[in-house]
């Protein structure tokens, strides 16, 4: 799937030769399944990051559990790909990490002084937040990253209301200019009970100002106070 993208791309059969192979090479951008004989993905994680912090990291999991996904990305994983998935969807994200690399490489600073991140938030760090509200629901949207990594986007598809997701799962699709899919993951569980009208059809209002009115949607959470504890708090 990477190689017809013409992405220069190694195998190792285990986490040992990942970790040799990777003190001679190191590498953009590696991708490795949680669960491994020996070394496991997250030990995997903490062993290069800790040498060599600006790898990119994405964690596949057969076991697609939020509180798992988060731990990784504060390691510092980028991002999660949860079993099945498909050559795009692999390819979507090997994108959008190699993206990502770019900005960190690039340092903009100026334009990461305009979008902050503001206090009241819970967090998968880079993806999704979600906010609570008055009455007890939930407000959800993108993290300005994921926006900026996904770069110009051409659709999203949105879920219908009424339609439960749960935590960690996708709970909308964008598909950027070149036609690669990229999922916000639900930070919570819940019903969906409104859609953002004023971002469907203005996807510019989602950059501009993706914690204000570039939120997404609204939920009733079904259980809230266990999600929550899977979650990074925006003040941390």
């Amino acid at each position: 799937a990477l190689t017809d993208s013409q992405y220069k791309v190694d195998m190792a059969l285990n986490g040992e030769e990942a970790l040799q192979k990777e003190s001679h090479k190191h590498y953009d951008l590696i991708i490795a399944d949680l669960m491994m004989p020996g070394i496991s993905g997250m030990d995997l994680l903490r062993k290069i990051k800790g040498s060599r912090p600006e790898v990119m990291f994405i964690m596949i999991t057969g076991y697609p559990s939020i509180k798992t996904a988060v731990q990784s990305i504060k390691l510092g994983a980028m991002d999660y790909l949860p079993k099945p998935f498909t050559p795009n969807d692999l390819r979507s994200i090997v994108k959008r990490a190699l993206a990502r690399k770019d900005l960190l490489r690039e340092e903009v600073q100026v334009t990461e002084e305009k979008i902050k991140v503001p206090g009241g938030l819970f967090m998968i760090p880079e993806n999704s937040w979600v906010r609570i509200e008055g009455d007890g629901n939930v407000r959800v949207g993108f993290h300005h990253m994921l926006l900026r990594t996904i770069g110009e986007i051409s659709d999203i598809e949105y879920p219908k209301i009424n339609e439960t997701r749960y935590q960690g799962e996708a709970c909308l699709r964008v598909i950027d200019h070149e036609k690669q899919i990229h999922r916000l993951w639900a930070p919570v569980t819940g019903k969906i009970i409104t859609i953002n009208d004023l971002i469907m059809g203005n996807s510019d209002l989602l950059n501009s100002d993706p914690y204000g009115k570039g939120w997404v949607l609204v939920m009733t959470p079904t259980r809230l106070d266990s999600d929550l504890k899977n979650l990074v708090p925006s003040d941390e």
